[in-house]
């Protein structure tokens, strides 16, 4: 691969360190596993040193190891004044890793400080008032999150 500048591959080299991927700098991308695919998307958009990052399930296929060092980046480049919207499934670490949500289910159904719009109230809104097994979920993701037996 060449390199525009030397100063481009040397921030290359400390990305893919801060994800913890030197050590596969220079495997194929097909013989990386989903999980080390993804960082290495991560990678790819840190290049960029964009203003705003938009992310796509930054999480989907890593392991909660990969998902720490991903968010301590995101933590970082919030710290530098970057935007970062991220598509999150996730109701349980919603809470911890991100200030502000959007609920869409096919329009706006919410938007503001993550603790007033994921409440059982504004997401039976989103999935229906027949929510049951919802508020079953509900219940349950709570009780997983602060460490509670089943």
């Amino acid at each position: 691969m060449k390199w525009y500048k030397k100063s481009h591959k040397q921030d290359a080299m400390h990305i893919l360190e801060k994800l913890g991927m030197s050590d596969l700098r220079s495997r194929q991308i097909g013989e990386l596993s989903v999980g080390q695919q993804q960082r290495l998307f991560i990678a790819r958009a840190l290049m960029q040193d964009a203003e705003i990052y938009f992310l796509d399930e930054p999480f989907s296929g890593v392991d909660r190891l990969s998902e720490g060092v991903i968010m301590e980046i995101l933590y970082e480049l919030k710290a530098k004044g970057k935007t970062i919207l991220a598509v999150h499934h996730d109701l349980n670490t919603a809470r911890q890793y991100f200030d502000l949500a959007l609920l869409l289910n096919t329009s706006l159904v919410a938007y503001g400080n993550i603790e007033d719009v994921l409440t059982p109230t504004v997401l039976g809104r989103a999935y229906g008032q027949g929510r049951v097994l919802f508020d079953e979920a509900w219940c349950l993701s709570q009780k997983q999150a602060k460490g509670l037996p089943k």
